[in-house]
This record gives structure tokens, sequence and C-alpha cells, in this order.
């Protein structure tokens, strides 16, 4: 009897202690979004959601968020389920006119374990109907090119699973009403991996790479901002 009792007071003891893992990075903007205030009436409020990509892009080209009411939220590594967690945090609560997703990458590297395409699709769809859900016009982005995931070599080249998904992301986007932002066709060399003029590494741009996503992403905010 003492020696259960022991084993359960153990046992508690260790599951309070366990230490809590904030698998989607919620704290990483928090403050930042504390801080930020409440558009005005006027202003047109874009939120970029995605992953490294994302998170690297006000640092390659800080003018592209100084000038417009951009609001970068990305995280490396992420994957679109740790996306799908946050969404309402870093997006929803900054009232913005119009979110532009990038996701996927992650997804097929496996960064959070295996998922299939049509587990990424459905959380491309639940982030598009909750920013639908709340006025919030959705750009959906392909994800760009790349023949190397450098951290996951032994999946081989990713470049036709890439363009896979993005054809299911592009019909999504054709039959929801949400605007396709085509940063592969951009960006793609012969092979279909990220052009060398482009490239940081195998998947990440540099800032010529950003210089080049710039207008096409202005371009889908303002196809949005002006959809019926």
């Amino acid at each position: 009897m003492i020696k259960l009792l022991f084993v359960s007071l153990f046992t508690c003891q260790f599951a309070f202690s366990a230490p809590v893992v904030d698998w989607a990075n919620l704290a990483r903007y928090q403050k930042d979004n504390a801080d930020l205030k409440a558009p005005s009436a006027t202003e047109k409020r874009v939120v970029f959601m995605g992953d490294s990509i994302t998170d690297a892009w006000p640092r390659n080209m800080p003018e592209f968020f100084s000038q417009y009411p951009f609001i970068g939220r990305g995280i490396s590594g992420q994957t679109s389920s740790q996306m799908l967690l946050r969404f309402r945090q870093d997006v929803i609560a900054l009232q913005p006119k119009v979110v532009v997703i990038l996701a996927g990458t992650n997804d097929l590297a496996g960064n959070a374990g295996p998922m299939t395409p049509e587990q990424t699709m459905d959380n491309l769809a639940s982030m598009a109907d909750i920013a639908k859900a709340n006025g919030i016009r959705v750009v959906l982005a392909s994800i760009p090119p790349a023949t190397l995931f450098g951290w996951r070599r032994e999946l081989g080249n990713p470049a036709e699973r890439i363009i896979s998904l993005n054809e299911m992301i592009r019909s999504y986007a054709k039959k929801q009403g949400c605007v396709f932002l085509d940063y592969h066709k951009e960006l793609a060399n012969a092979q279909n991996g990220l052009k060398k003029e482009y490239q940081l590494d195998s998947v990440h741009p540099n800032k010529a790479g950003y210089e080049a996503m710039a207008p096409l992403a202005k371009k889908a905010i303002s196809e949005a901002l002006s959809a019926k």
C-alpha cells in the first residue's frame, strides 16, 4: 500500500512538473501583437502568414513592410498545422483586410511528422474559412520551387511533389474565390528548383528573390482588395 502510494505521488509530481511545450510558438508574436494598434478606418492592413520564407522577408526587404501596412507573421520551420493553431492570434486579432498564406514546404519535408497533401489542403482550407468568416480576403500562395530540402536530404528531390501540391492549392483557390499567388512560376529554373540568382540556399530566397516576389504579392493583394 505504501509502495503504491509512493508511485502514485511520484507520477503526479512528474506530470505537474513536465515542461509545457508551445508547439505552435504562440509566444513568438504575442508582445508584437499586443503592441500593435488597431488599424484605422482607412488602413488596408495585410498579414503575411507563413514559415521561414515569410519569416525572413522583413529582414531581407524591410522597406516592403515599412512602406505599406504589411505585417509579417512567419515562423521558421512551421507546418500548416502549427500555423492553423496560431491563426486567430496572429491574423484574425490583427484585423487585416487581407491575409497572404504561404505554407507547405515544411509539410512536405515532414517537419512535424508525415503529412499527406490532403492534410495540408485541409489546414489551408480551415485558415481560409476562418479568415472569410471574419471578413478577411484570402490570398493563397504557391510553394516556391526546390529540388532539395537541405535538412531532409533523405527525402530526395521534392520538385514534383511541390508542383502537385501547388496545383491543388490553385484549384482550391479558384473554386473558393481566393486569389492564387504564383511564386513558383517566377522563381523556378528549368529543373523546377530555385533560380540561382534568387537563391540563398535550395529553399530560401535571397534579397533578389524577395524583390522578385514583392510585385507578385502586391498584385495579388490588390486583386483581393478589389474583388466583389
